[in-house]
């Protein structure tokens, strides 16, 4: 217990290497996790729906991306005893409270992405 409450005493920030902040800013930088957390911030998704509304992601990249995300308490996963066996998947209050700020990157993201890809096709410049 004296554990605990001594990391809780800690002021995280990003910048230290062993600091639980940058962890947890790792899991958020992978590839497909903002997109995962922002489609289920619309409503709750079974595996193929969620597949179909993140295009381009695998079903081994989804799955390995939302069970990251439940062990770290962002996303619920709810199955049913049924046949064929249904799996429903739905923000936790914490990833509720993280997805406003992801939809709001998402919205930068696509207002800006043909002035970012402008500057990329530019020559480099040489001064």
């Amino acid at each position: 217990m004296e554990r605990v409450e001594r990391f809780r005493d800690l002021q995280c920030d990003v910048f230290l290497a062993d600091c639980p902040a940058r962890k947890v800013l790792g899991i958020l930088a992978e590839k497909w996790t903002l997109l995962v957390i922002h489609a289920l911030s619309e409503r709750t998704y079974r595996t193929a729906e969620l597949r179909r509304r993140i295009s381009g992601v695998s079903e081994k990249m989804l799955i390995q991306a939302l069970r990251r995300l439940e062990a770290h308490g962002l996303i619920m996963r709810r199955s049913y005893p049924e046949v064929p066996p249904r799996v429903e998947y739905t923000l936790t209050p914490l990833g509720f409270s993280l997805s406003s700020v992801v939809r709001e990157l998402d919205r930068w993201v696509e207002a800006h992405a043909m002035e970012i890809a402008d500057w990329t096709e530019q020559p480099p410049s040489t001064d």
